[in-house]
Parts: structure tokens; C-alpha cells; sequence
């Protein structure tokens, strides 16, 4: 028989963080494994359409409306040469791709991830090679992608069947380089320098474009966040973002330490604030410098097995986790942060979105499926549009080896005045015992429940497959209003989306 704690909570129309920006519930996919080849594109599958897009997966990616996808890598894009992906297919080249050490055959590119993104319904947002590369390619890529016509580059895309312009907004400069598994690792000065002035470039080919310089790679890095003050001394002033990256692993099998690392994003989250606020003062600045969280998941389950792979294969298996219901927990205490840091955090790319570590997967001319962290993104995904709430919450909380003072109540909510509705999402990181919840909703007058959806499974190792799944929600949660008072029973260990509406019944 289970136990129940107390937990309470106060959400008010006026305690607003800030609009919440769609680009938070981007992803991410590089030419790594088989997010491409095999992933989103397979000619031969029976789904695939006139271009050799899956439109199996295609659905799939649709229903997670997915804002923003981060293209080409990764790791992969510091020594890409993206001139090597445009033009007839058949004159292509096909390269040793050094970071994952695979063969690029290049049969996808530029223009057709675009086209890819336009039927996915997403926009794209394009990393440039700061590692064996730099201004020149960099401002030729903004020129071939975003110049109308009438200039080489340009005009180059024209003959390759793209008359208008790409019109991409985003740009990251470079990826991760900081990190020593770099190509063209560089130092926080060298890279800062370099950042600037490609920035300078590529903005006098388009000052429209938004950029986002390169932070640490995570927040275990030495040089963070001395890294993150270095490079935003030389280029605050010519960039929009500032990008962050975070995985996370229960390697070690302790699960409520697990849950609790939300909190380690969220340290990471106001460390890199504090550091870009801090530059700002310095400067005299009146530009606030927000943040893109790039690269975020759940990462290790794939790792023994990737040790194991032979070196240049085309689109081998690589970085497939296969997700437990555990993650699907921490991957909704992780969304939930970034909305509680929805002020700031302006752009984030769940890392990847098909094959790679991923909430969609697929066999190769086979069947494609939904991971267990695809559930909790697509909730966040589709009611977490409008305001973001600063929610008030008290929890009973707990210690582990790496954090003291969780609480078992991981929860905040969303107000979306244009649909009159208010979206409250929780996890119970309790793995034995339940949460009465009480949500004081007194501003939110005549609201009421109109869905509760949960999800929970006995066995915090179970997996989904292509045979099928065993971890999905269901519209089984009890929450219902009294006097301005929302009560739902959180199960232990349990994900909740509780929907409230204003509108009057019919």
C-alpha cells in the first residue's frame, strides 16, 4: 500500500517570468550514426517520399512540434566542408569524417536538410566550422544560404535548384571548443577573436541573422566559466547567444540521485547568467546576452557498445541509447527547468531527434517508434506555449551523494491567455511513496480540469520498442479543482500533465 506526503503549490496569473520563446523544444540532428542515413532519410524504405525522406518518421517528428533543428553537428562540423554537400549528387565527394570516424558519402546537404526541415515544419538553425575553417567559409556559407541572387555563391545555389534564398535566422559559431576532442581546438582567446570577427562577417552578408557563440561544453569543463567571460569579453557585443551543453547518466544505477539532476542543469543555468551579467557590467553594456542549451539528454547507455565499433563504416549504429522510464522522469524535471529559466533561456536542442541518442527510433527499411522520453517532450512541447509561471512549492525533499535538499515536488506551470488555458506539469521523484498535491489556482477563477495525463510503470528499467511500448501516458490522473484548489494524487515516480481550462462548457 503506498504512502503519501504532502505537497503544496501557488500559481498566479501575475507571477510571470516571461513569454515563453518556441525555440526551447528545438533538437538537434548531425551527421552522426544514423540520425541522417537510415534516420530522416532512406530512398529505399516503403515510406519514403520523392526526395528519400521517411515520411514514417516525419509524423513522428511533427507531433513533437519541433520549432528549430540545430544542423550539421556537433563535433562532426569542425572539419565539415559544406561545399562538399551542395551540387549534383553524383559528383560529391565522399570524405573520412574524423570526429566519429565514419565515411561522410555527403548524399545529404544544405539544401536538402532544409527541405527536410520544411516538411517537418521546422526552421533550421546552421552551425558554421570554426575548427579547421573560419571567416572565408563561413560568410560564402551565409552568402550561398541567404543572398537573393546576383552574387557568386548566390547564384551558385540558384543552378542547383534553390532560386529563393534560404533565409536561415540562426547561426552557431562553431560547436564545443573548448573541448580537447575538438578538431581545431582552440584556447578561450583564440577562440573568442576568431568568433568575433567571422561574427562581424557573416552579419555584414546578413544583419538580419541571430549567433550563438560557443560556452563551455559542460559544466565539469576546467576552464568553466572563466571560458564563457573570456570569449563573451571579445565578442558581447556581436553575438545574441550564448550556448551551453549537458548530458547526464545514472551510471553509476542510483536513481533518486538521478532524478535530482535538474538541479545540476539548473546551477549550470544560473552559473553561465551570472558570468554573461557579469560581462555586461563590465562593458557598461545595454545588451543582455541569452542563452541557447544546445545539446541537452540523457547520455551513457550506448557507451560499452560504441567502444566496439569498427572505424569508417557508412551510418553505423552509434550513440543509441535505449531509454528507460527513468530518463523519461529526468527529461521532464530538465524541461521543466528551462522553463523556469524561460527568461533567458531563449533556444534549447534536446540532442538528437532520431537515432542518436533519441526520442524517435527506427530500423533500418523497418519500423520506426517512440523512445520513452518522447512522451514528457511532446507534453511540454505542445502545452508549455505562452507564459511561463513563477510557481511557488513546498516539498518534503530528501539527500543524495551529489545533492542535498531535493524536493520530491520537481513542478511549474504555463499560461497561455490566448487559449485561456493553464498547463501544470510535476514529476514525484519519490520512488516509494506518493504526493497529495494541493495547487492554489484562486487567480485563475472559474478554471477547471480538463485533462490529467500520466505517466508511470512499475519497473523504472522499462524500455520501449519496436514490438511495442510499455511506457506511454494515459488520461488517468484524478486532479480535479475545489475552491480555487487543484488536488491531484502524484504517484511515486510519475510524470503529470494537468490542463486547466477558463473557457465555459458548451
Amino acid at each position: 500500500m503506498t504512502d503519501y506526503k504532502k505537497a503544496k503549490m501557488v500559481v498566479d496569473k501575475d507571477y510571470r517570468i516571461a513569454e515563453i520563446d518556441k525555440r526551447i523544444y528545438g533538437s538537434f540532428i548531425e551527421h552522426l550514426g544514423r540520425a541522417v542515413y537510415g534516420g530522416i532519410y532512406e530512398p529505399g524504405h516503403p515510406t519514403a517520399d520523392e526526395q528519400g525522406f521517411r515520411k514514417d518518421v516525419l509524423e513522428l517528428v511533427k507531433q513533437l512540434d519541433v520549432p528549430i533543428v540545430r544542423y550539421p553537428g556537433g563535433n562532426m562540423v569542425s572539419a565539415y566542408n559544406w561545399e562538399d554537400g551542395v551540387g549534383p549528387k553524383e559528383q560529391r565527394p565522399r570524405r573520412l569524417e574524423l570526429a566519429w570516424r565514419v565515411i561522410e558519402t555527403n548524399e545529404i546537404g544544405t539544401n536538402e536538410f532544409v527541405d527536410w526541415a520544411k516538411k517537418a515544419g521546422s526552421e533550421v538553425m546552421m552551425a558554421v566550422n570554426l575548427g579547421t575553417r573560419g571567416i572565408d567559409a563561413a560568410r560564402n556559407l551565409i552568402e550561398y544560404c541567404n543572398h537573393p541572387s546576383g552574387s557568386y555563391y548566390s547564384d551558385l545555389r540558384v543552378s542547383h535548384g534553390y532560386k529563393e534564398p534560404h533565409k536561415i535566422k540562426t547561426w552557431c559559431l562553431g560547436n564545443e571548443m573548448d573541448g580537447p576532442w575538438q578538431i581545431g581546438h582552440k584556447t578561450p582567446d583564440e577562440y573568442g577573436r576568431l568568433a568575433v570577427e567571422t561574427a562581424k562577417a557573416m552579419r555584414l552578408v546578413d544583419p538580419s541573422i541571430e549567433l550563438v557563440v560557443c560556452g563551455s561544453s559542460n559544466s565539469s569543463m576546467p576552464l568553466f566559466p572563466q571560458w564563457e567571460a573570456t570569449v563573451l569579453e571579445h565578442t558581447y557585443e556581436h553575438v545574441d547567444y550564448i550556448s551551453l551543453h549537458q548530458y547526464f547518466s545514472n551510471a553509476k544505477n542510483e536513481s533518486d540521485n538521478f532524478l535530482a539532476k535538474s538541479l545540476e542543469m539548473d546551477r549550470f543555468i544560473r552559473t553561465v547568467i551570472a558570468t554573461a551579467d557579469y560581462v555586461k557590467a563590465k562593458k557598461r553594456s545595454k545588451k543582455t546576452i541569452n542563452l541557447s542549451f544546445d545539446e541537452w539528454n540523457v547520455w551513457y547507455h550506448s557507451h560499452e557498445t560504441d567502444k566496439k565499433l569498427d572505424p569508417w563504416q557508412i551510418a553505423p549504429p552509434q550513440l543509441e541509447d535505449h531509454y528507460t522510464f527513468e530518463d523519461a522522469l529526468l527529461v521532464g524535471t530538465l524541461l521543466i527547468t528551462f522553463l523556469k529559466h524561460a527568461d533567458r533561456v531563449k533556444i534549447a536542442c534536446l540532442a538528437q531527434l532520431v537515432n542518436v541518442i533519441a526520442p524517435i527510433m527506427t530500423e533500418n527499411n523497418g519500423r520506426a517508434w517512440r523512445q520513452t522520453i518522447y512522451y514528457p517532450f511532446m507534453h511540454v512541447s505542445r502545452f508549455g506555449r505562452g507564459i511561463a509561471l513563477h510557481t511557488l512549492a513546498n516539498s518534503p525533499v530528501y539527500d543524495v551523494r551529489e545533492f542535498t535538499d531535493v524536493p520530491y515536488l520537481e513542478s511549474t506551470a504555463v499560461y497561455n491567455e490566448e487559449h485561456d488555458e493553464v498547463t501544470i506539469f510535476a514529476v514525484n521523484r519519490h520512488l516509494t511513496e506518493g504526493l497529495k498535491l494541493e495547487c492554489d489556482i484562486r487567480s485563475f477563477a472559474g478554471f477547471r480540469v480538463v485533462e490529467h495525463l500520466v505517466m508511470q510503470h512499475h519497473d523504472l528499467k522499462a524500455r520501449n520498442s519496436a514490438d511495442g511500448e510499455v511506457v506511454f501516458p494515459t488520461a488517468s490522473g484524478d486532479a480535479f479543482v475545489d475552491g480555487g484548489i487543484v488536488r491531484a494524487t502524484l504517484e511515486p515516480a510519475s510524470w503529470h500533465v494537468i490542463r486547466l481550462s477558463g473557457k465555459k462548457q458548451d
